[in-house]
């Protein structure tokens, strides 16, 4: 039975992170792209000085509301996490280094996916019973496309539910425990025999942290984000810089490796990796794994941003596109590639890689600090996930659904902790593709909305940018 529940979901995964979904998952960022006339490349400045300018300004946020910028942390929240960088060794080690170039293309590409994503969240959201604003793609299909199309609205608050307890907990519970497990075993402070106990306390204690979280609303969400995230963000960017300038040195040969890698792959990695197509597939996937954008997850976080002009967060989805794929995951990039660490291309590859990265530079002594990053960035993916499960849950049924929910997710984390995880890290990531679809669609057809607001918002608010 589990045989052929794998067979299956191997070949729907193979279709949904195939060549055919990265296909539309860069057209609908390239026609958006055109259709905006490459807004963000002609607005970069505009999105940085808005955004950054709009992180440091002290406000409340209203009732059932999150201020601008603890909407966006939430969502880098859920965005930065271990695919920055467990995702970014896998697609080297497969890909060779030009994956990082095409991971680059896809960012760019998905800056503007993204803004379109946040701009329509916020346009089209509305209040819930409990007085919280709710957003994403399930309601911008519902209040923006015609009746015939709300099934797209109940396809991606399914798959979003089903998403959740994979990608969003179980897996991201399972980084946690190896990485502590790790350091811990590493300097001798418990026995292998030790190690299931272990997992279980921390299962236990992930599982209480989180649900103390999740059950105190959108306030306390975004309160503990917007505290959580620049501190790990800050702290991994410093460490990562530093291998950078220690191995400056290595720093132009890489550059040259990832630009001729992307075209050329089997002459960098000596012809283990021969595919061009395979560099290509592996950078686009994995970076859209990480910055989100075309899945429209993150638009939930944002729409419940006490904001009235939805442009303007909409340059919060640029802003948290270029940290996540630009900054960190092409830090992560040269982590590895110009640490020196021996890359063994054509198999399959994971934080382990990135993390000898670090300790063939400053020792050993960093694992401990590289294992809280990861715990930092698997935790925050788990309460950002939480978010948006809850989101889509109320969506499929009511409000009143939201706190049995949180317990049940909360619980999920003891799972994570505990069990070979295997198929079911398999099927939340088809699922997590499956998610695209309908979110790809509804982008197109409201296209010319997206168009619409900005050309009012800079005719107005903006026209002196």
């Amino acid at each position: 039975m589990l045989q052929t529940i794998e067979m299956i979901n191997n070949a729907v995964n193979n279709f949904v992170w195939g060549v055919p979904a990265m296909v539309c998952i860069i057209g609908v960022g390239l026609f958006l792209s055109l259709r905006t006339r490459f807004l963000q490349i002609r607005k970069f400045p505009y999105a940085i000085k808005t955004t950054l300018g709009r992180m440091f300004r002290k406000r409340e946020a209203s009732d059932g509301a999150m201020t601008p910028f603890q909407a966006v942390c939430t969502a880098l929240a859920a965005t930065v996490g271990t695919g920055n960088i467990a995702g970014v060794a896998g697609a080297i080690a497969i890909g060779g280094p030009g994956a990082v170039f095409w991971m680059w293309i896809s960012a760019l590409l998905g800056m503007c996916t993204k803004f379109s994503e946040v701009t329509l969240a916020v346009h089209f959201r509305e209040r819930n019973a409990r007085g919280d604003l709710v957003g994403g793609p399930m309601y911008y299909i519902k209040n923006g496309l015609s009746k015939y199309w709300q099934w797209l609205a109940v396809a991606f608050s399914a798959f979003g539910v089903l998403t959740v307890f994979g990608t969003g907990n179980a897996t991201q519970v399972n980084t946690i425990t190896t990485a502590i497990n790790s350091a811990l075993l590493n300097y001798n402070v418990i026995s292998d025999s030790a190690v299931n106990l272990s997992n279980i306390i921390m299962g236990i204690t992930i599982a209480v942290l989180v649900g103390l979280v999740l059950l105190g609303g959108v306030k306390r969400i975004g309160s503990v984000a917007e505290k959580l995230v620049p501190f790990m963000a800050v702290f991994y960017i410093i460490l990562a810089l530093g291998v950078v300038l220690l191995n400056i040195e290595n720093v132009p040969r890489v550059l040259y490796s990832i630009v001729y890698g992307a075209f050329n792959p089997s002459a960098v990695t000596g012809g283990v990796v021969g595919g061009f197509f395979l560099s290509v597939q592996k950078g686009v996937s994995r970076g859209i794994f990480s910055n989100e954008a075309g899945l429209g997850t993150g638009s939930i976080a944002h729409a419940c941003a006490d904001t009235q002009k939805p442009v303007k967060q909409g340059f919060f989805g640029i802003f948290e596109v270029f940290t996540d794929t630009i900054l960190i995951c092409t830090l992560t990039a040269l982590v590895i590639l110009c640490s020196g660490v021996p890359v063994s291309y054509g198999s399959a590859a994971g934080a382990e890689l990135t993390i000898l990265g670090f300790t063939s530079t400053y020792g050993n002594w960093v694992s401990i600090f590289t294992a809280v990053a990861m715990c930092c960035f698997a935790f925050s993916t788990i309460i950002g996930w939480g978010l948006y499960g809850a989101r889509c849950i109320e969506f499929l049924f009511s409000s009143r659904v939201i706190k049995p929910f949180m317990v049940v997710y909360s619980l999920v984390a003891i799972l994570g902790a505990t069990v070979d995880l295997g198929l079911l890290w398999s099927i939340a990531e088809t699922f997590n593709g499956l998610m695209s679809i309908p979110n790809l669609i509804a982008l197109f057809l409201l296209s010319g909305t997206v168009v619409r607001l900005v050309k009012e918002y800079f005719s107005t608010e903006g026209k002196d940018a």
